[in-house]
């Protein structure tokens, strides 16, 4: 690639994350984090809209440690495109501390799926065509590829149209997963027709969401306070289909201001008022979709 043509690195996160004062029940897990880096051994690839310092492993299994989580499940940055090289690198070196969900070549095999598999990779990515970049649309073949391993579908929708892939999203044989609170717009409130499809999708039992990344759904600063009623909708409707994160390093906030995670920890606050509820989101939901690991789990 040629340095000069890459964009601008995005903001890294807070080096200072703080002690949360919400107690993350143990066995917690951060279901929506990706890593970067080193860029001297995995640089991005050249159609990606950002550039990002290095977000490493061991950077992220001290954050998990100041938080109190038991681990965090690897998702495929936009940055590396259909390229999985860097999450095998993570995935073979802490196999405990971390599952992945991987954005997948269109020529991918099965023998490559397989290893992903065997390295704890759960679910494979696609971008809704609303978010630009070098990212794998939905993909009917390999979804029913990727079936065959048991792997669900995460798939990030842009604004308001989870509307026009909800039909397309269900017609698959996987489970699905959704980015960012759908991406949908928090301006909207819980009556648009999007966050009522969001519900409605939540109650075939086969669909879950991540309340993470509320800065997607919204342009106001911490504590993003337009996206809490949307939070607090879900957790009544349906807790037990939700999946939490952070987001970290959280891409793309150039021009924001850069929350701090133990802040964004303590938001659950907001919208869970007891420890039955917090653990089905923190520990029981997560190991449902990717399984047992952690370094407390049994």
């Amino acid at each position: 690639m040629n340095p000069a043509k890459q964009p601008p690195p995005t903001q890294p996160p807070d080096p200072h994350p703080r002690k949360p004062k919400l107690v993350a029940p143990p066995g917690s897990i951060d279901c929506a984090i990706h890593l970067f880096g080193p860029a001297s051994e995995f640089p991005f690839h050249p159609d990606s809209r950002y550039s990002a310092e290095d977000a490493l492993p061991e950077t992220h299994i001290a954050l998990q440690d100041t938080l109190g989580l038991a681990g965090a499940v690897v998702v495929s940055g936009g940055g590396y495109g259909p390229d999985t090289r860097h999450l095998i690198h993570v995935l073979e070196r802490f196999p405990d501390r971390f599952r992945g969900v991987a954005l997948l070549p269109e020529d991918v095999t099965m023998e490559h799926i397989e290893q992903l598999d065997r390295l704890g990779v759960r679910g494979a990515r696609f971008i809704s065509t609303g978010h630009r970049g070098a990212l794998p649309r939905l993909s009917p073949r390999i979804a029913a590829m990727v079936h065959e391993f048991g792997w669900h579908i995460q798939f990030y929708p842009h604004g308001t149209d989870l509307l026009e892939h909800a039909d397309a999203l269900l017609a698959l044989p996987n489970s699905i997963v959704l980015d960012h609170f759908a991406h949908i717009p928090a301006a909207g409130g819980t009556g648009q027709p999007a966050f009522r499809k969001l519900l409605e999708m939540l109650d075939t039992g086969r669909v879950w969401t991540k309340i993470s990344g509320p800065m997607r759904c919204t342009d106001e600063d911490y504590p993003y306070a337009s996206v809490t009623p949307m939070a607090r909708a879900l957790v009544a409707h349906a807790s037990q289909r939700l999946l939490w994160g952070t987001d970290w390093p959280h891409p793309n906030m150039n021009g924001r201001l850069m929350p701090n995670d133990g802040d964004l920890f303590d938001l659950l606050s907001e919208c869970v008022d007891d420890r039955d509820t917090l653990e089905q989101i923190l520990v029981k939901n997560p190991r449902e979709v990717y399984g047992e690991f952690g370094k407390t789990a049994k």
